[in-house]
């Protein structure tokens, strides 16, 4: 029981993650030079699930224009897409929904098991 309380509420913070970086990459989506990050998902070792946002490797003009030794690196657009940020919100929106939803469910067995004792 325990377990899934612990389950659920792992995969709440790590979806709240998720949505942390999606934000931040659509709200900086028309600053110069911007490189989005990634949330990437793992097992815990005890069970659970955790996020980690991970900087974009996606190549684009501001790091070509760095490695050219350019001065002109902030003016190049940013490299969010915003059609992928809103997918991935909606995603991470729906997986944190379904952790609280997990929580609800094993607090509600868990008041049962506590009444059936009483």
């Amino acid at each position: 029981m325990n377990s899934a309380l612990s389950s659920g509420l792992s995969g709440m913070l790590a979806h709240q993650q998720a949505l942390d970086v999606s934000a931040n990459n659509t709200a900086n989506a028309s600053t110069n030079g911007f490189r989005p990050a990634k949330a990437a998902f793992s097992e815990q070792a005890g069970g659970g699930v955790q996020a980690v946002a991970t900087p974009s490797t996606l190549v684009t003009l501001s790091s070509q224009a760095a490695a050219k030794g350019g001065d002109n690196v902030a003016a190049a657009p940013s490299g969010t897409d915003l059609a992928t940020e809103a997918v991935n919100s909606i995603a991470y929106r729906v997986g944190f929904d379904m952790s609280a939803k997990m929580v609800k469910t094993a607090d509600q067995l868990l008041g049962t098991l506590i009444d059936a004792k009483a």
